[in-house]
């Protein structure tokens, strides 16, 4: 999906030691810092895990991370809207086991909540692109609403990029909410995450949502950018960039920036019924993407 001989929309300006910074979202947490601050949220999203009907560590694929985990209403139904969720961490670490949190308030509402597992580096690849069986198991949805944080929110985003006409089947995504996320992966290769990924400038601009935007067919899902306040510039400008992108290539895309919340609690609130992102990810209306913006 890559244009040939393409760069990303703007070179970093920031020399290595600055990007190491700009690219450890630890470092700009308000409430904790450091691996605190991870382990904090790490315990925020297991504390808010569900008791709920589930269907735990369901294989989609070969590998021993290629798990989900399902969190379902009580009523049997073959037509559950699906809130699906990838999980962030750099695609090396965190993973499906703590992702439960946005069950308790969507589950009442009758919709299903998927937890996405996947092989996190250096034993997977994930990061260089998304595996096929990925994009194969969307299809056995009805009214997919998908949502990505941090490094997931790059792998919902290369989603979207997916070519379909190899599956004959189109799957019903009918929003998409991606959470202070990496759209350019090319500032990462002059970082520590990057020492797990091994990635080559090839494989990073391949595989850079930035670089993979297409022109918005009719079917086009809505698609919402978050980022927060406390995330670092980098992370800022991404979403603000690749939201333009978005926006320019005719996706009905909104970009919201959220006050006082930093790269963790952003995604840690959506256990919150009160949260602004609890509501606008509602499937109870396709239009709720872009109308709470408004």
């Amino acid at each position: 999906c890559r244009r040939p001989g393409s760069r990303s929309p703007r070179s970093p300006r920031a020399f290595p030691q600055e990007l190491q910074q700009q690219y450890s979202p630890s470092r700009w947490a308000r409430r904790l810092r450091g691996d605190a601050a991870v382990q904090a949220h790490i315990e925020a999203v297991t504390r808010a895990r569900a008791s709920t009907r589930t269907a735990l560590h369901v294989p989609y694929g070969e590998g021993d991370g290629e798990r989900l985990d399902l969190y379902l209403p009580e009523e049997p139904s073959d037509t559950f809207p699906a809130f699906v969720y990838i999980h962030g961490g750099y695609w090396q670490s965190l993973s499906k086991d703590a992702s439960g949190f946005a069950a308790l308030a969507l589950v009442a509402r009758g919709i299903a909540v998927v937890a996405v597992g996947y092989d996190t580096a250096p034993k997977g690849s994930t990061c260089c692109a998304v595996p096929s069986h990925i994009c194969s198991w969307l299809l056995l949805f009805r009214g997919i609403y998908l949502c990505g944080h941090s490094a997931g929110a790059h792998l919902a985003a290369m989603v979207l990029c997916t070519d379909w006409t190899e599956f004959g089947v189109v799957p019903d995504i009918r929003g998409a909410v991606l959470v202070s996320g990496v759209y350019d992966l090319e500032p990462i290769l002059h970082t520590y995450v990057n020492d797990a990924l091994n990635m080559s400038r090839e494989v990073a601009q391949r595989n850079s949502p930035m670089l993979c935007v297409t022109q918005a067919v009719p079917a086009a899902c809505e698609v919402l950018v978050a980022v927060a306040q406390h995330d670092s510039p980098e992370f800022r400008r991404q979403s603000q960039e690749y939201s333009q992108a978005l926006r320019s290539a005719g996706w009905a895309v909104s970009l919201l920036d959220l006050a006082s919340v930093d790269h963790f609690d952003i995604i840690e609130k959506l256990s919150e019924d009160t949260y602004i992102l609890t509501q606008v990810r509602s499937p109870c209306s396709s239009k709720l993407l872009i109308a709470k913006m408004k």
